[in-house]
């Protein structure tokens, strides 16, 4: 890009990126139109990428999710900083790792003072709304308008927190989020100004509830086993052995749905009845034990799982459709994601915490025609830390210094590609012992093919060539075979906690 050029972007009423290295990404990505994009962020929580059959091998079909990878670039290889609800959800407002924003583990609670990219986006012309799953226990700030979910909410006839006061609803939560989701888009917006849209789900997070039009679905589907679901846990380090998220012990009662389910109206609880009833008797009768018992016990939880995630998905459609009709689509730049990846019985686990693949690794789906070509797939390392300096850049407002992640636009624009220059690796930081499922404390480096992880507070190492073990099932660390790449990855995880001011300590209080 010439100076010329970038002397005019200004009158333009285009915003230069200042950042060091966002000038190079800037050459690289196509510079934005001078009509800011509309922006939808849509993050479900939980979604593994193993639910979304934009995904190749995916258990289930999302037809609406899929429009945005199949209208767009789905992302191959995008991952977390930190695999837990609040944490995720701070480090994409402030495209800061954990140790800077201040939010470590779930019952923190977000510094909601510090910079965020939706104040940045107010202070350019954005009207800015947060509407659904919030889970960092202060009131949001950026927002012109929020509607939240009082923690994590419950999965039918929730109180939303609003700057008004609580609001009680009565329904099924997915769909009442994207209710007021399009009512402020119809009604409260100034269709004058670019908006930002946070559009949030509770599903399919834990205890995964049905909505009452998919009680009955999969009811005759039997799902194919991962063949880890009775993994033994050796050739790994300990933690791996002494958690506590397995389908055969964690999972309970509630989660299995053979409790009465709480909080619904009396015409819910009728349908509900209705559906559970006969499958519980059935379940009864069978007497179920040992492996018979935990293969039913994953035909449950994975059929429950999936009929939220059915759910969400055609609320999708619905924000999606509203779009189109109202001529909005080709100039609203459309991203789904997951706080973080999730286990769908893969090592016989369920939740997430862990920076093995199916926790670490989340989807990203990204459409914003014109930009963006539809139907691409990209491989390059990406990471939920870039998710606000490519947000910030399509809206041609400078990104920040303090920042810590990579615009997407050039692999974007570049059909997917990574710039020569692009990341060759990423680091991730978990937190949360004690605390729930008693996953310990870690923190590791991956650079595409070899993955490294080291649990301080038991002092144990774990090295992966997911070449050749993609199912991470024996760390190679401490093998003769693996000396070589294992001090290439000491050295890089050295240099990623350098580059990220990453010395925390090893006991992090909880705030």
């Amino acid at each position: 890009m010439t100076a010329t050029l970038r002397f005019l972007l200004p009158m333009l009423g285009l915003v230069w990126l200042a950042s060091p290295w966002c000038a190079s990404q800037a050459d690289a990505a196509d510079t934005p139109a001078a009509k800011q994009p509309n922006i939808l962020f849509i993050m479900a929580d939980d979604h593994a990428y193993q639910a979304i059959s934009a995904y190749p091998g995916a258990l289930n079909k999302t037809p609406n999710i899929d429009r945005i990878a199949n209208e767009g670039m789905r992302f191959n290889r995008c991952y977390v900083t930190n695999s837990i609800c609040g944490p995720a959800r701070a480090v994409i407002l402030t495209g800061k790792y954990s140790h800077l924003n201040g939010f470590y583990q779930n019952g923190n609670r977000f510094d909601g003072s510090q910079m965020t990219y939706p104040k940045l986006l107010q202070k350019a012309g954005y009207q800015t709304a947060v509407v659904g799953k919030w889970h960092l226990e202060t009131d949001p700030t950026g927002f012109d308008f929020w509607s939240v979910l009082r923690g994590q909410g419950p999965y039918y006839n929730p109180q939303m927190l609003t700057s008004d006061g609580p609001k009680k609803f009565e329904g099924y939560t997915t769909d009442i989020i994207t209710d007021i989701a399009l009512d402020w888009l119809k009604e409260k917006r100034d269709p004058n100004k670019p908006f930002l849209l946070v559009y949030q789900h509770k599903a399919p997070h834990r205890n995964w509830m049905p909505g009452p039009k998919y009680l009955n679905k999969y009811d005759d589907v039997e799902f194919p086993e991962p063949d880890t679901l009775f993994d033994d846990y050796s050739n790994r380090a300990s933690g791996a052995t002494n958690q506590d998220m397995t389908i055969v012990k964690t999972m309970n009662a509630n989660d299995l749905k053979l409790t009465p389910a709480r909080g619904l109206t009396p015409q819910q609880k009728k349908l509900w009845d209705a559906a559970y009833g006969p499958k519980n008797k059935a379940f009864e009768e069978a007497k179920l034990k040992g492996d018979a018992l935990v293969r039913w016990k994953y035909q449950r939880y994975i059929k429950d799982y999936l009929r939220c995630i059915d759910s969400v998905d055609e609320n999708v459609g619905r924000v999606l459709d509203y779009l189109d009709d109202e001529g909005l689509a080709e100039n609203t730049l459309v991203m789904y994601t997951s706080d973080q990846g999730f286990y769908l019985g893969e090592h016989g686990w369920f939740d997430k915490r862990w920076m093995y693949e199916e926790s670490f690794r989340t989807p990203l789906l990204v459409r914003w025609p014109g930009h963006v070509k539809a139907g691409t797939v990209s491989d390059a390392l990406a990471i939920n830390l870039d998710y606000p300096e490519t947000i910030l850049q399509a809206a041609g407002v400078e990104i920040p210094n303090e920042m810590q992640g990579l615009s997407l636009m050039p692999v974007l624009t570049g059909d997917g590609k990574a710039p020569a220059d692009w990341r060759d690796s990423l680091y991730y930081h978990y937190y949360e012992f004690p605390g729930a499922h008693s996953v310990p404390r870690h923190y590791g480096v991956y650079d595409g093919r070899y993955k490294l992880i080291y649990y301080y507070q038991l002092d144990e190492w774990e090295l992966f060539d997911l070449q050749q073990d993609p199912k991470e099932m024996v760390s190679v660390y401490g093998k003769p075979d693996y000396a070589d790449v294992q001090a290439q990855m000491h050295e890089k995880l050295k240099e990623l906690r350098e580059k990220y001011q990453d010395d925390t300590p090893r006991k992090v209080a909880k705030k």
